[in-house]
């Protein structure tokens, strides 16, 4: 199983990995193992062994659980799994990550794909896919598992957060990965639309004022009582903090959801559209 590459100018991820591969290396120097025996040991190649100790491949769990037990470090060596778990991701993710960890009410807009924190894997995978130019197949992986590592935020109940989202009808209708995909893509939609901390929004195409024609954006009211904005295009993330632009995406949002259909309705519309499918 190849590894993923390390973001060589991620000074974070970098300051991670360098403690990491600094305790493999002396863990494995100690045990008296060459790079190409211990490879063997642990089912990896020479060659990977090295770039995971140089910091050029971050290691996945199970390499980490097997290095552990090839090297009797008692769980040392598997514990830096939760140190590495967060630098696999690109930076703008974690930020992003770190951002909503930090919100006590997260409110989105989309009107080109199903928002990231209500897709099922499928459809990560076929969105992520459409790419171009196409990402390999390490940084694909790479892509899907943390956005679907952020999914984790809907349910978790220290602290309780809220979440509204209003989906544009042609996020619905927009077949992302085919028939089925959809299918199994509404249904999770109606599934999350029935947590209590949820209120999921459709903005129908038949209506004749919609103020979100700009485009997607996410509203982020933090523990601190401010509000940030984030609005991410085509290669750009960033992060609106700018109190007259937050006050605009503000306004923009509270009348797209008065636009929209009420929570109740949007899930009757989107068991509608599911009908036909």
């Amino acid at each position: 199983m190849s590894e993923w590459e390390a973001g060589l100018d991620d000074e974070e991820a970098g300051a991670v990995m360098r403690t990491v591969t600094r305790q493999l290396k002396l863990w494995r120097e100690a045990a008296g193992l060459t790079q190409a025996e211990f490879g063997a040991a642990i089912k990896y190649g020479e060659e990977t062994v090295s770039c995971v100790e140089r910091g050029r491949r971050i290691p996945r769990p199970e390499y980490l659980d097997a290095a552990d037990e090839v090297l009797g470090a008692g769980g040392k060596i598997a514990a830096m799994k939760k140190d590495v778990a967060e630098v696999r991701y690109p930076k703008k993710v974690r930020d992003l990550k770190n951002l909503e960890a930090e919100a006590t009410e997260l409110c989105a807009y989309n009107n080109t794909i199903i928002h990231g924190l209500l897709q099922t894997e499928e459809y990560v995978r076929a969105s992520v896919a459409t790419r171009r130019p196409p990402f390999t197949e390490d940084e694909f992986e790479q892509h899907v598992a943390a956005r679907l590592a952020r999914q984790d935020i809907l349910t978790e109940t220290a602290p309780l957060r809220l979440f509204n989202f209003v989906q544009c009808e042609s996020t619905l209708r927009r077949p992302i990965g085919g028939r089925m995909v959809m299918r199994r893509q509404l249904e999770r939609l109606l599934e999350v639309g029935q947590l209590r901390n949820v209120d999921l929004q459709v903005l129908p195409l038949d209506r004749e004022d919609n103020a979100g024609l700009a485009g997607s954006f996410r509203l982020l009211r933090l523990r601190d009582g401010g509000t940030v904005g984030h609005n991410e295009v085509q290669l750009v993330s960033r992060v609106i903090t700018d109190p007259k632009e937050v006050q605009v995406l503000d306004i923009r949002y509270g009348t797209i959801r008065a636009q929209a259909l009420t929570p109740r309705e949007s899930l009757a519309f989107i068991e509608k559209v599911l009908g036909e499918k």
